[in-house]
């Protein structure tokens, strides 16, 4: 297989959607854990702090899969500097790094997601047993 400056530059447009899509993420969780949180303040519902201690394990998910978003990231720019300057050997070094950051990155929003499908069937069970 041939390495050129091309490879990188693919997963450089990649990341930087998932980074996005990792982001979104992130915000909507806030805004949900803030709004539960005000809601618990008023009600004092043992159910919410359960779900809000959901939430805060899935945005310590989260802040994993962005760190090694980033660090696939700048691996994948290291590498394209690399190349540039005509060191292939640590260009792909650095590439190889990229892409094993990305997978733990993409490892862990699988987890995520399954966190996230196990809160939702715990949330339908209440409506079922009505």
């Amino acid at each position: 297989m041939e390495f050129t400056l091309t490879t990188p530059a693919l997963l450089f447009s990649l990341l930087s959607l998932l980074m996005l899509a990792y982001t979104n993420r992130f915000l909507g969780i806030a805004s949900l854990v803030r709004a539960l949180h005000a809601d618990y303040r008023k009600t004092g519902d043992v159910s919410l702090r359960e779900q809000i201690r959901n939430l805060r394990r899935r945005l310590k998910l989260i802040k994993h899969m962005q760190i090694n978003g980033t660090m696939s990231i700048l691996a994948c720019s290291i590498s394209m500097i690399l190349f540039f300057y005509g060191d292939a050997t640590l260009a792909q070094v650095a590439f190889l790094i990229s892409l094993l950051t990305l997978i733990i990155s993409l490892s862990i929003s699988l987890w995520e997601v399954a966190i996230s499908v196990q809160a939702l069937d715990l949330h339908l069970k209440d409506m079922e047993k009505h």
